[in-house]
């Protein structure tokens, strides 16, 4: 009843099979439309993403004189805190 078919991927633009045995399956699961990605393509979009890590910069605390690391480049013209004297400043306000 089905046969073999090409299509192409929206995502990369690589054609793929869209097999007879892949047809049933979808008729039988009431799915009206083709696939639109190739088996790479929906594999990569079902993976979630790596994290990024940022960059950490070295300070120097402003509040209590000890090294930290802060994530962005500190320019001098604003103090830097370590972790617990920005609460100790963020609760003050």
């Amino acid at each position: 009843m089905f046969q073999d078919r090409v299509l192409t991927c929206r995502m990369c633009g690589a054609e793929f099979v869209f097999s007879a045995a892949d047809q049933a399956f979808y008729a039988q699961r009431g799915f009206e439309n083709l696939p639109a990605r190739c088996p790479d393509c929906r594999r990569a979009q079902k993976t979630p993403p790596r994290q990024v890590t940022k960059q950490m910069y070295d300070a120097v605390c402003a509040g209590c004189g000890k090294d930290c690391q802060v994530p962005f480049a500190p320019t001098g013209s604003k103090p830097v805190y370590c972790g617990e004297c920005f609460k100790k400043a963020k609760g003050k306000k």
